[in-house]
Protein backbone atom coordinates (compact mmCIF):
# COMPACT_ATOMS: atom_id res chain seq x y z
CA UNK A 1 0.00 0.00 0.00
CA UNK A 2 1.39 3.71 -0.65
CA UNK A 3 0.83 5.83 2.46
CA UNK A 4 2.15 8.38 0.55
CA UNK A 5 5.83 8.43 2.52
CA UNK A 6 8.70 7.92 -0.28
CA UNK A 7 11.99 6.55 0.73
CA UNK A 8 15.12 8.11 -0.01
CA UNK A 9 15.52 5.18 -3.18
CA UNK A 10 12.24 6.92 -4.64
CA UNK A 11 13.43 10.41 -4.73
CA UNK A 12 16.15 12.10 -7.77
CA UNK A 13 19.02 13.61 -5.61
CA UNK A 14 19.98 15.90 -8.17
CA UNK A 15 16.46 17.77 -8.54
CA UNK A 16 16.87 17.78 -4.41
CA UNK A 17 20.28 19.23 -5.23
CA UNK A 18 18.82 22.07 -7.91
CA UNK A 19 15.91 23.68 -6.01
CA UNK A 20 18.07 23.71 -3.06
CA UNK A 21 20.70 25.97 -5.38
CA UNK A 22 17.43 27.95 -6.63
CA UNK A 23 16.73 28.80 -3.19
CA UNK A 24 19.99 29.86 -2.44
CA UNK A 25 19.01 32.74 -3.65
CA UNK A 26 17.16 35.30 -1.13
CA UNK A 27 17.18 38.49 0.67
CA UNK A 28 20.45 38.10 1.54
CA UNK A 29 21.85 36.70 -1.39
CA UNK A 30 20.68 38.55 -3.99
CA UNK A 31 24.17 38.13 -6.22
CA UNK A 32 25.53 35.50 -4.24
CA UNK A 33 29.05 34.13 -5.49
CA UNK A 34 29.69 30.54 -6.63
CA UNK A 35 31.52 29.41 -2.76
CA UNK A 36 28.09 31.55 -0.99
CA UNK A 37 26.03 29.21 -2.56
CA UNK A 38 28.13 26.18 -1.89
CA UNK A 39 28.12 27.69 1.90
CA UNK A 40 24.46 27.89 1.90
CA UNK A 41 23.81 24.32 0.53
CA UNK A 42 26.58 22.37 1.80
CA UNK A 43 26.98 21.26 -1.85
CA UNK A 44 30.64 20.85 -3.04
CA UNK A 45 32.08 24.04 -5.11
CA UNK A 46 32.10 22.13 -8.28
CA UNK A 47 28.88 20.13 -7.97
CA UNK A 48 27.27 23.78 -7.25
CA UNK A 49 29.19 24.72 -10.74
CA UNK A 50 27.30 22.13 -12.66
CA UNK A 51 24.08 23.06 -11.91
CA UNK A 52 24.16 26.38 -12.03
CA UNK A 53 25.41 25.79 -15.21
CA UNK A 54 22.05 23.58 -16.17
CA UNK A 55 19.84 25.73 -14.57
CA UNK A 56 21.61 29.04 -16.73
CA UNK A 57 21.10 26.51 -20.10
CA UNK A 58 17.63 26.47 -18.90
CA UNK A 59 17.43 30.09 -18.30
CA UNK A 60 16.50 30.18 -14.98
CA UNK A 61 20.20 31.92 -13.96
CA UNK A 62 23.05 34.11 -15.25
CA UNK A 63 26.10 35.01 -14.11
CA UNK A 64 26.55 38.20 -13.72
CA UNK A 65 30.58 38.18 -13.79
CA UNK A 66 33.44 37.42 -10.64
CA UNK A 67 31.79 34.64 -10.42
CA UNK A 68 28.83 35.73 -9.26
CA UNK A 69 25.01 34.56 -10.37
CA UNK A 70 21.47 35.89 -10.05
CA UNK A 71 18.05 34.72 -10.83
CA UNK A 72 16.33 35.99 -14.48
CA UNK A 73 12.70 36.78 -14.63
CA UNK A 74 11.75 33.80 -15.75
CA UNK A 75 11.81 31.97 -12.49
CA UNK A 76 8.23 33.84 -11.82
CA UNK A 77 7.38 31.60 -14.12
CA UNK A 78 6.92 28.19 -11.78
CA UNK A 79 5.19 30.99 -9.20
CA UNK A 80 2.73 31.79 -12.22
CA UNK A 81 1.76 28.32 -13.40
CA UNK A 82 0.44 27.89 -9.51
CA UNK A 83 -1.56 30.84 -9.22
CA UNK A 84 -3.12 30.27 -12.86
CA UNK A 85 -3.12 26.32 -12.32
CA UNK A 86 -5.11 27.17 -8.45
CA UNK A 87 -8.94 26.89 -7.59
CA UNK A 88 -8.37 28.70 -4.80
CA UNK A 89 -6.40 31.07 -6.11
CA UNK A 90 -8.75 31.74 -9.00
CA UNK A 91 -11.94 31.58 -7.39
CA UNK A 92 -10.32 33.67 -4.63
CA UNK A 93 -8.71 36.59 -6.39
CA UNK A 94 -12.43 38.52 -7.25
CA UNK A 95 -13.52 38.32 -4.05
CA UNK A 96 -10.56 39.66 -2.50
CA UNK A 97 -11.23 42.52 -4.46
CA UNK A 98 -14.46 43.24 -3.30
CA UNK A 99 -13.33 43.08 0.22
CA UNK A 100 -11.06 45.62 -0.31
CA UNK A 101 -13.87 47.61 -1.82
CA UNK A 102 -16.04 46.84 0.76
CA UNK A 103 -13.40 47.38 3.57
CA UNK A 104 -10.97 49.92 2.20
CA UNK A 105 -8.42 47.69 3.73
CA UNK A 106 -5.85 45.02 2.48
CA UNK A 107 -6.69 41.68 1.71
CA UNK A 108 -4.31 38.60 1.62
CA UNK A 109 -5.00 34.83 0.73
CA UNK A 110 -2.34 32.15 2.32
CA UNK A 111 -1.88 28.69 3.17
CA UNK A 112 0.56 26.78 4.92
CA UNK A 113 3.83 25.26 3.29
CA UNK A 114 6.00 23.39 6.36
CA UNK A 115 5.50 25.40 9.32
CA UNK A 116 5.23 29.46 7.85
CA UNK A 117 2.56 30.44 5.63
CA UNK A 118 2.61 31.58 2.63
CA UNK A 119 1.12 34.28 0.07
CA UNK A 120 -1.03 33.09 -2.24
CA UNK A 121 -1.66 36.67 -3.49
CA UNK A 122 -2.83 40.04 -2.12
CA UNK A 123 -4.42 42.65 -3.38
CA UNK A 124 -3.23 46.18 -1.70
CA UNK A 125 -5.85 48.69 -0.44
CA UNK A 126 -4.76 52.24 -1.81
CA UNK A 127 -4.04 53.47 1.54
CA UNK A 128 -2.56 50.82 4.14
CA UNK A 129 0.24 50.31 6.52
CA UNK A 130 2.76 49.72 3.82
CA UNK A 131 4.25 45.98 4.50
CA UNK A 132 6.41 44.11 2.36
CA UNK A 133 3.85 40.98 1.60
CA UNK A 134 3.90 39.66 -2.16
CA UNK A 135 2.47 35.84 -3.76
CA UNK A 136 5.62 33.65 -2.34
CA UNK A 137 6.44 36.13 0.82
CA UNK A 138 6.33 33.65 4.23
CA UNK A 139 5.62 34.78 7.38
CA UNK A 140 5.96 32.28 10.78
CA UNK A 141 2.58 30.81 11.13
CA UNK A 142 2.30 31.22 14.67
CA UNK A 143 2.35 35.37 14.83
CA UNK A 144 -0.20 36.17 12.17
CA UNK A 145 -4.22 35.79 11.92
CA UNK A 146 -3.70 34.00 8.93
CA UNK A 147 -1.60 31.10 10.33
CA UNK A 148 -3.63 30.75 13.61
CA UNK A 149 -6.52 29.81 11.25
CA UNK A 150 -4.56 27.43 9.48
CA UNK A 151 -3.23 25.74 12.65
CA UNK A 152 -6.51 25.73 14.34
CA UNK A 153 -7.13 23.18 11.24
CA UNK A 154 -4.48 21.74 11.55
CA UNK A 155 -4.09 17.59 13.22
CA UNK A 156 -2.96 18.60 17.27
CA UNK A 157 0.23 16.78 16.48
CA UNK A 158 1.31 19.11 13.39
CA UNK A 159 0.68 22.09 16.37
CA UNK A 160 2.68 19.91 18.38
CA UNK A 161 5.16 19.74 16.45
CA UNK A 162 5.18 23.23 15.40
CA UNK A 163 5.66 24.25 19.13
CA UNK A 164 8.70 22.05 19.84
CA UNK A 165 9.90 23.71 16.16
CA UNK A 166 10.48 25.85 15.45
CA UNK A 167 8.77 27.47 18.16
CA UNK A 168 7.35 30.12 19.42
CA UNK A 169 9.94 32.42 18.87
CA UNK A 170 8.99 36.58 19.96
CA UNK A 171 8.65 38.55 16.77
CA UNK A 172 7.67 41.87 19.05
CA UNK A 173 6.64 42.56 22.34
CA UNK A 174 3.62 41.34 22.09
CA UNK A 175 4.01 37.85 20.41
CA UNK A 176 2.29 34.82 22.70
CA UNK A 177 5.16 32.85 23.39
CA UNK A 178 3.87 30.40 26.33
CA UNK A 179 2.53 27.25 24.40
CA UNK A 180 -0.36 26.84 27.00
CA UNK A 181 -1.44 30.33 25.94
CA UNK A 182 -0.96 29.62 22.69
CA UNK A 183 -3.08 26.25 22.57
CA UNK A 184 -5.75 28.05 24.10
CA UNK A 185 -6.13 30.99 21.37
CA UNK A 186 -5.94 28.12 18.79
CA UNK A 187 -9.20 26.79 20.38
CA UNK A 188 -10.80 30.27 20.70
CA UNK A 189 -9.70 30.21 17.07
CA UNK A 190 -11.51 26.97 15.98
CA UNK A 191 -14.67 28.33 18.25
CA UNK A 192 -15.27 31.35 16.54
CA UNK A 193 -14.65 30.68 13.26
CA UNK A 194 -11.63 33.70 12.62
CA UNK A 195 -8.31 34.78 14.33
CA UNK A 196 -7.40 38.46 15.15
CA UNK A 197 -3.61 39.58 15.52
CA UNK A 198 -2.58 43.38 16.75
CA UNK A 199 1.45 43.86 16.71
CA UNK A 200 2.17 40.16 17.12
CA UNK A 201 3.93 39.81 14.10
CA UNK A 202 4.79 43.43 13.27
CA UNK A 203 4.34 46.76 15.64
CA UNK A 204 1.75 48.82 14.33
CA UNK A 205 0.04 46.06 12.19
CA UNK A 206 -2.96 44.76 13.05
CA UNK A 207 -4.75 41.63 10.65
CA UNK A 208 -8.20 39.76 10.68
CA UNK A 209 -8.45 35.93 9.22
CA UNK A 210 -10.96 33.24 8.27
CA UNK A 211 -10.54 30.40 6.85
CA UNK A 212 -11.62 29.20 3.53
CA UNK A 213 -12.92 25.93 3.16
CA UNK A 214 -12.82 23.40 -0.21
CA UNK A 215 -15.64 20.75 -1.23
CA UNK A 216 -14.38 18.18 1.41
CA UNK A 217 -14.86 20.74 4.50
CA UNK A 218 -11.22 20.97 4.93
CA UNK A 219 -9.60 23.88 5.70
CA UNK A 220 -7.26 24.92 2.65
CA UNK A 221 -6.83 28.50 2.83
CA UNK A 222 -7.04 31.98 5.21
CA UNK A 223 -8.57 34.71 3.98
CA UNK A 224 -7.34 38.21 5.85
CA UNK A 225 -7.51 41.92 6.11
CA UNK A 226 -4.71 43.71 7.47
CA UNK A 227 -4.74 47.79 8.79
CA UNK A 228 -2.89 49.87 11.02
CA UNK A 229 -3.49 50.26 14.67
CA UNK A 230 -3.53 53.75 13.74
CA UNK A 231 -6.35 53.77 11.72
CA UNK A 232 -8.38 51.12 13.13
CA UNK A 233 -8.70 49.42 16.93
CA UNK A 234 -8.97 45.85 17.52
CA UNK A 235 -12.63 46.54 18.60
CA UNK A 236 -13.42 47.95 15.37
CA UNK A 237 -11.67 45.52 13.84
CA UNK A 238 -13.56 43.08 15.78
CA UNK A 239 -16.68 45.03 15.00
CA UNK A 240 -16.60 46.52 11.79
CA UNK A 241 -14.45 44.12 9.82
CA UNK A 242 -14.64 40.91 10.53
CA UNK A 243 -17.78 40.24 10.01
CA UNK A 244 -17.37 41.45 6.37
CA UNK A 245 -14.40 39.43 5.99
CA UNK A 246 -16.32 35.92 7.70
CA UNK A 247 -19.05 36.48 4.96
CA UNK A 248 -17.06 36.84 2.04
CA UNK A 249 -14.90 33.90 3.06
CA UNK A 250 -17.96 31.88 3.41
CA UNK A 251 -18.98 32.55 -0.29
CA UNK A 252 -15.33 31.99 -1.16
CA UNK A 253 -15.88 28.39 0.32
CA UNK A 254 -19.24 27.25 -1.09
CA UNK A 255 -18.09 28.66 -4.51
CA UNK A 256 -15.71 25.77 -4.02
CA UNK A 257 -18.17 23.78 -3.01
CA UNK A 258 -18.00 23.30 0.80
Amino acid sequence: MNDGKTGEQDRIQSIERGFAVLLAFDSERRNPSLTDIANATGLSRPAVRRILLTLQHLGYVQPTGGSHWELTPRVLTIGQHFTTSSAVVAVSEPHMGRLVEETQESASLSAMDGSDVVYLARVPAKRVLNINATAGTRVPAHATSMGRVLLAAAPAEFVEDYLANPGLQPLTPHTITNPDQFRKTLTRVRDQGWSLVSEEREIGLIAASAPIYNHAGHVVAALSSSTSTGRMSPARVERDLVPVLVRIADEISNELGA
